[in-house]
């Protein structure tokens, strides 16, 4: 049986979630790929095992991850049940709602039919009575927010998650929905949106801003591009990446000699700083304090190590960002 390593706790910086109580660990597990049908399992176990032993205490699922959906919970949940349930009064366990998951026009968007439902099928493919972090996984026009929102606080409520958290909304709708929750006493705590060197949409859309004025803090999904912020591609795209094997998040035409050439002009800032293009590509999403913890996705352990030396420095200076800025064209 599985028993963490007793210096965890030593390898990580953790940071306060907005104003909240609760602090997540600087970098946090995301299983969005690599714990479906199509993984192995024993390097799931691997890869968990590898994050808690050092420090990583956020993980962070959905209920349409896969493939097929649903998969992910419950490969996750066998992983729980077989070998952390010792350790869950540790862990914060994440989950969502918000795309569609089974047929007909109850398995998709930001209904309360939909939301509760949903929650109650996580729940039961990880095992547990109650998760963390729910969120409402993207923004649905065609749902009223009150109704939306008002499932966030059902949950709550029931006891099935701890605090309420908002995925893929901009700034004007996140401040809309944060009053309404305000005004309900839901523990609403954070947001989670793309945001890398490459992807500055909540700066642009006023998520960025405005979670800070709010007190709201931010989990980044994507860090490093799909790879592309990694020494994956700088000599061109590998028969065995991802683009060739998959292509549903990185297409062959993201990857052309322009980007390939920032990508590079990056790499040699890294070098510079004394980093891997993926540590300070980590280092600067999480150099802001709005910035809570960067979700990182990994194919093996070895990918989790070196990404979490990122926290090692995340402090830029003016030069170094008016670079990256240049090179990334904002």
């Amino acid at each position: 049986m599985y028993i963490a390593d007793d210096k965890r706790y030593e390898k990580m910086k953790y940071n306060r979630c907005g104003k909240s109580g609760l602090m997540l660990p600087a970098v946090s597990l995301g299983l969005w790929h690599n714990f479906g049908d199509n993984g192995v399992y024993s390097n799931m176990e691997q890869m968990c095992f590898t994050a808690f032993d050092n420090g990583i205490t956020h993980f962070d699922i959905a209920n349409n991850y896969g493939p097929k959906g649903g998969s992910a919970e419950s490969n996750f949940g066998k992983i729980l049940k077989e070998h952390f349930m010792p350790y869950r009064d540790e862990m914060i366990i994440s989950t969502k709602a918000g795309y569609g998951m089974w047929p007909g026009p109850y398995g998709d968007n930001g209904s309360r039919k939909y939301l509760l439902a949903s929650l109650d099928q996580s729940l039961k493919r990880l095992g547990l009575d109650y998760v963390d972090i729910f969120y409402h996984h993207r923004m649905d026009p065609d749902t009223p927010l009150e109704e939306t929102m008002g499932a966030l606080e059902q949950a709550v409520r029931s006891g099935k998650a701890l605090y309420a958290g908002l995925s893929n909304y901009d700034g004007p709708v996140l401040e809309k929905a944060v009053k309404l929750l305000e005004e309900r006493h839901v523990p609403f705590i954070i947001n989670q949106n793309c945001y890398n060197i490459f992807n500055r949409t909540i700066e642009k859309n006023g998520l960025k801003e405005i979670s800070y004025k709010l007190g709201k803090g931010i989990i980044c999904f994507s860090p490093l591009a799909q790879g592309m912020l990694t020494d994956r591609y700088l000599n061109g795209i590998p028969e065995d990446s991802r683009v060739r094997t998959d292509g549903r998040f990185l297409r062959e035409e993201n990857l052309n000699d322009e980007t390939l050439g920032k990508i590079r002009r990056l790499n040699e800032l890294a070098k510079r700083r004394g980093q891997t293009l993926a540590e300070m590509s980590l280092a600067w999403t999480l150099k802001d304090e709005p910035i809570t913890s960067v979700l990182i996705g990994a194919s093996r352990p070895s990918q989790i190590l070196d990404n979490i030396k990122a926290i090692e420095n995340t402090s830029f200076t003016k030069d170094e960002l008016k670079e990256i800025d240049e090179i990334s064209a904002i």
